[in-house]
């Protein structure tokens, strides 16, 4: 009798452990809705000749408790934040500009976050024709340090996209100076990718501009890296 009193004590001790041990759901990505992604929005709510009021939107996402909204304007790289259990946000914004949006989820169990896809919209003014969207640059990431390729070169990648649907060119500019002042090249609107002559031990700086059929133009932010 006593052996088996002693059984049951310890199994129930072992499952109380293991229940104290359970690892937290981690929160997951939420789903954008609104504003659509490379759109212009035209609901907002004006706010005098130069702002207006937007609601963002996007799905409920599992394990979550929070969600923090960021958006930034792409002309001026200044970013906006606000944090809200609900599943939309509502920020006052500048008409007439570019800007990216994500949505991260948050669990107050876990120490995780979940971060949702970036979408670009224009924020609606008074424009009939709008310029792209400045590029986004990818790869090599900023910061970062790269191998070049047996002709000691590196690939630089973007991807870009315009409202208008009317992209034309982007062309590169790299260089060892911040910005950079050296054009390496111009690419078609469907080829978001140049090849680049590097020296081991060298930081660079490049960028891209993108040129719309009615002869619109957008700057992209500056990356750099090193070379090993």
């Amino acid at each position: 009798m006593m052996r088996k009193l002693f059984f049951s004590a310890i199994v129930m001790v072992l499952l109380m452990s293991c229940g104290g041990d359970k690892t937290p759901p981690a929160p997951k990505a939420a789903l954008l809705v609104f504003p659509e992604e490379n759109s212009e929005c035209t609901t907002g709510t004006s706010i005098g000749e130069t702002l207006s009021q937007v609601t963002f939107r996007w799905n409920a996402a599992n394990n979550t408790d929070r969600y923090t909204l960021s958006v930034i304007n792409l002309n001026t790289n200044a970013p906006q934040n606000v944090s809200t259990s609900a599943t939309s946000a509502s920020l006052t914004i500048a008409k007439g500009a570019p800007f990216s949006w994500t949505v991260t989820s948050r669990n107050n169990e876990s120490d995780e976050v979940a971060v949702s896809e970036t979408w670009l919209f224009y924020n609606a003014g008074g424009e009939t024709t709008y310029a792209p969207f400045p590029a986004q640059l990818v790869s090599p990431e900023s910061g970062s340090t790269v191998q070049k390729n047996i002709a000691n070169e590196v690939l630089l990648e973007w991807t870009g996209a315009d409202v208008d649907d009317d992209l034309a060119s982007f062309e590169v500019f790299f260089s060892t100076s911040n910005p950079p002042t050296t054009s390496i090249g111009t690419t078609g609107a469907n080829t978001g990718q140049i090849s680049a002559s590097v020296v081991s031990g060298t930081i660079y700086y490049w960028k891209v501009i993108s040129t719309d059929t009615e002869g619109n133009t957008s700057e992209s932010s500056v990356f750099d890296f090193r070379v090993y």
